[in-house]
């Protein structure tokens, strides 16, 4: 009950890569994506660029008015303002080769340290270089095969990069007009159809918005081009304008990956990138960057009028083998495309035509904002649905009027009119009609002549039970059938390498899968409670999986818990009704045998899930709790029959409010009590309550001397991508304790909308390195941050901002730590298939498997590491890379370290796929998203932003919500409340 809950971030991660060099595109990456706002160059081609194409070794410093220059970090000398300087940056180390593997003890050697500087931005810090050429620490390797396909391409050709303008011919007046993407591909078909020898098809790429990239040199100026049909009610005629942006010469990504240049060409892997979109774009079902099949062999039904659609989604990679186009797997749900009437009976339950009365709020709330096609014509118009006529079909009228105005309007019934006009005769004149109107004009259509549109994603997290377990089976199949699966993909005719497109502009992919030798880590030696004083008890971990189990043994710390209370939620209930003292007596028992000591509980109170529905019920209930127990409640149990949103304000007003620690659970699992679910319950708790349940034996890597070190995990909880004015919730959390290192503290703030950089994250971090004084009388020496859900578009924001913001804070006077900055990326398409002598029971890598070369960054110190056991489906590596260290880690330390610290996760026992310190910032962001819906639900949208409050609307940054309704009550500050 009390897990993530999901991640809810909406940010639209992945590999892809976004600002490139002077056009647009759809991404937010460092690379090869296609940023999110539309570009055209002011002046194409006819006036030079300040930094043409062939001088890659010019970059222009920014006038501090546009783009202020962060305050330097070091001393260096900074290029005057306005003024072009000398770029330099060292060249990247040479392609790493198969490591040796050597023993886990070999010596430490002295390494380059910390991120350094880029002279020609002022002396701004870009990512450090690795250190050495990858690990060679392993207690055994595993043979690899990655979804990165070799991509070649002929380093002497041009691509031809145009801005195309398309716009009404004759627009409305006192109205922009918004061009929807279908039809600006039909234009462009359609301009390919008209001028088949200036614009040939197989030698143009085109991105759904403002580039066309070509293969050929294309005529420029302005085209007439008419279409009809699609989304438009008559012929309508567009004016297409095309200027030449730039000529992209591929050498220079060769030169790029071959370390003569020094920075990515991303102009021309944003170019490439749209080249291998290309083919999928005209036979597939785009949604976000993936690509999805509507044949009838590419989808699965999930029932309820909802498909399972699978495709797969790609992008370019410059990598230490060169440029790889990495594809991945994909599925999610979608509308079925059949008629209005046959999906409203798949999906509203008990629907029926003669009761439509009965459904009428239901069914219209379904269908609005869904997309038809009608098919009473020819033209297969698509319309989008406003809602429900008022009045049955055999009601509805309308005055026609004469187009040449020889006659008077006359008042025509619809049902007359479609037989009259269309020879169709209304069937289901009893029901309303569907309005597809728009600019306040209505457009009656029965809903007998409509069908769905392909092509419209259907929201996971609102599927009905049986249709989510089935999306769940498509989504993770097994390593071995989802590594045919990409193969195929690859080689499929609809995919990226089919049509023939991507041979016109002389590039061409290797159809098999990169294969590599990674490295299996061992697991670090744990250790547990000993009722014996003065011994360590060291704990078995299970070889393969890397698991362990607490069957007759103690937590390492476990702390007594004498005033507790439980409220049931159940106690009214017809079903799930929780067996209060067999749960009780069960939860004590097994807490005793962990060596957590608990007395019985204060009281019980009884309680309905109707609380749960109105807050001021529910508040009241928790203060007559915490009165009742004279405010010194050490934790709440509280069980409920089933998951409620309510959930979300007992959380904040107990965690802000009143200061008290609570523990939901569900009360099936709670009646069955078995033995793995209450230890795992008693782990929770005693985290919690700040016990410590498992350690690790040896202190960690790089820090086995002298000085107190902590970990910062830091993460940004975005709303979903429908929201457009709910504050997004930063949360960082660190360690107070050394060297145990898994105890945490937390501090959540909200912030503008949307913003991935951590406003106050200097602050926050200064309150967390006092709580670390506070639980030890001493500062830390050594700071490792751990940053979540930075693409590597925003790597520069994460150096030259945040990290300088964090060392503003805490520094000063004798104190100055040293900092090491790690992200970690889990949202990459890169997978790790091993061979059949290498695969685990399940067919995934086994925990502890690192890859560090092939497929990892030309220069920069990244690498791979799958660090849990994949149960279900095919196992993610979480993506590591190094931006900036003052701790001179090596491959081999740095990796054994987060390795390490993925066994200390508090409330399970297996190491997991994130370390702990941006898993746990995760959990506190998305607990800041729950304070957030409760406070909106409490009061309101509008009185939720006014008064203390800003609305979401203001113009002042930051005012989004008041930070003291995010504050936790000063007794939970430094306190694992959120696990």
């Amino acid at each position: 009950m009390e897990g993530r809950g999901g991640r809810g971030r909406g940010r639209g991660r992945g590999d892809g890569g976004g600002g490139g060099s002077g056009w647009r595109g759809r991404g937010r990456g460092r690379g090869w994506g296609q940023p999110t706002q539309p570009w055209r160059p002011s002046n194409p081609v006819q006036q030079p660029s300040s930094n043409p194409v062939g001088q890659p070794v010019q970059r222009w410093v920014p006038n501090p008015v546009q783009q202020p220059q962060p305050p330097t970090i070091a001393p260096a000398t900074a290029a005057p303002v306005g003024q072009p300087v000398q770029l330099w940056v060292p060249n990247p180390v040479q392609q790493p080769q198969r490591p040796t593997f050597v023993p886990a003890t070999a010596a430490t050697v002295e390494l380059p340290t910390s991120s350094h500087h880029d002279k020609e931005a002022g002396d701004k810090r870009i990512p450090m270089r690795r250190p050495d050429k990858g690990g060679t620490n392993a207690v055994r390797s595993v043979s690899l095969r990655v979804n990165h396909f070799p991509v070649k391409f002929k380093s002497n050709r041009l691509i031809m990069h145009y801005d195309v303008d398309i716009k009404p011919e004759a627009p409305p007046k006192g109205r922009a007009v918004k061009i929807s993407k279908a039809t600006l591909y039909m234009i462009r078909e359609k301009l390919c159809v008209d001028h088949p020898s200036q614009f040939p098809t197989s030698k143009i790429a085109y991105d759904g918005e403002k580039n066309i990239f070509s293969a050929v040199e294309l005529p420029t100026g302005k085209f007439k081009v008419e279409i009809s049909g699609g989304e438009e009610m008559k012929v309508c005629s567009f004016i297409v304008t095309i200027n030449l942006v730039k000529q992209l010469e591929l050498q220079k990504l060769s030169d790029y990956l071959s370390g003569v240049l020094s920075f990515v060409p991303r102009d021309i892997l944003q170019g490439m990138d749209v080249v291998m979109k290309e083919n999928p774009a005209r036979h597939m079902i785009s949604s976000g960057r993936s690509f999805y099949q509507f044949k009838d062999s590419g989808k699965d039904e999930l029932g309820y009028g909802i498909i399972a659609s699978r495709g797969f989604q790609h992008s370019l990679k410059p990598t230490a083998q060169g440029l790889s186009l990495c594809l991945d797997y994909s599925v999610v749900p979608f509308f079925n495309p059949i008629s209005v009437l046959e999906f409203l009976k798949e999906h509203v339950r008990g629907f029926s035509l003669r009761e439509f009365k009965r459904y009428r709020s239901k069914v219209e709330a379904t269908l609005k904002g869904l997309k038809v096609r009608v098919t009473h014509r020819n033209t297969g118009q698509k319309f989008i649905i406003a809602g429900l006529t008022s009045q049955d079909t055999q009601n509805l009228s309308f005055l026609a009027e004469d187009p040449e105005r020889k006659v008077l309007s006359k008042k025509v019934m619809l049902v007359d009119y479609f037989y009259e006009k269309y020879g169709k005769d209304i069937v289901h004149k009893d029901i309303p009609c569907l309005d597809v109107g728009k600019n306040n004009r209505n457009n009656y259509v029965p809903m007998e002549f409509c069908t769905l549109v392909e092509g419209q994603r259907y929201t996971k997290e609102i599927l009905d039970k049986d249709a989510a377990q089935g999306l769940k089976r498509e989504q993770l199949p097994t390593p071995v059938v989802r590594e045919s699966k990409i193969c195929a993909m690859v080689q499929a005719n609809d995919g990226p390498c089919g049509g023939g497109i991507i041979d016109s502009f002389g590039i061409d992919v290797n159809k098999n899968m990169t294969a590599l030798a990674g490295r299996v880590i061992g697991p670090p030696e744990l250790k547990l409670g000993d009722p014996s004083e003065g011994k360590v008890n060291k704990l078995t971990v299970d070889k393969d999986k890397c698991q362990w189990n607490l069957v007759g043994k103690l937590v390492v710390k476990g702390i007594p818990v004498d005033h507790w209370a439980v409220v049931d939620f159940t106690a009214y209930e017809q079903y799930n009704r929780l067996n209060t003292g067999q749960f009780i007596s069960g939860f004590i028992r097994r807490c005793g045998k962990l060596g957590i000591q608990m007395r019985n509980p204060l009281f019980c109170e009884t309680a309905n899930m109707y609380a749960f529905r109105e807050f001021p019920v529910l508040q009241e209930l928790l203060d007559k709790v915490y009165k009742k127990a004279r405010c010194q409640l050490q934790i709440l149990v509280c069980v409920m029959a089933r998951r409620d949103a309510g959930y979300g304000y007992l959380k904040w007003f107990s965690e802000t409010r009143l200061g008290m620690v609570t523990q939901c659970c569900l009360s099936s699992p709670a009646n069955k009590a078995s033995d793995q679910y209450l230890a795992n319950l008693a782990l929770k708790l005693n985290a919690k309550l700040g016990g410590s349940n498992v350690e690790l034996i040896e202190r960690l890597p790089r820090f086995e001397g002298e000085g107190h070190v902590m970990f910062i995990g830091a993460d940004v909880n975005h709303p979903g991508s429908q929201n457009t004015t709910s504050p997004s919730i930063a949360a960082v959390v660190a360690t107070v304790n050394w060297p145990a290192a898994n105890r945490y503290a937390a501090r959540i703030r909200p912030q503008a909308h949307r913003m991935e950089k951590i406003q106050n994250f200097g602050a926050m971090c200064l309150e967390l390195v006092e709580a670390y004084v506070q639980a030890n009388k001493v500062k830390p020496e050594k700071i490792v941050v751990f940053r979540d859900g930075v693409s590597e578009g925003q790597f520069d924001m994460v150096l030259n901002e945040e990290l300088l913001d964090l060392k503003r804070a805490i520094q000063g006077g004798n104190y100055c730590p040293t900092i090491t900055l790690i992200v970690a990326r889990k949202r990459h398409l890169t997978r790790l298939f091993p061979k059949v002598n290498d695969r685990s029971f399940n067919g995934n890598v086994p925990p502890g498997t690192v890859v560090d070369t092939t497929v990892v960054h030309l220069s920069e110190f990244d690498f791979y590491l799958c660090s849990h056991y994949g149960t279900l489906g095919t196992s993610k590596p979480t993506h590591y890379h190094v931006l900036h260290d003052e701790h001179r880690f090596s491959s081999d330390q740095i990796q054994k370290l987060i390795y390490n610290l993925c066994f200390t996760f508090a409330r399970c026992t297996k190491p997991v796929s994130l370390v702990p310190p941006v898993y746990y910032a995760d959990l506190a962001a998305y607990r800041g998203r729950l304070y957030y819906d409760a406070i909106v639900a409490e009061v309101g949208a509008s009185a939720a932003t006014s008064s203390s409050v800003a609305s979401p609307s203001s113009s002042s940054a930051g005012a989004w919500l008041n930070d003291r309704l995010y504050r936790l009550h000063g007794a939970l500050e430094n306190m694992m409340f959120f696990i």
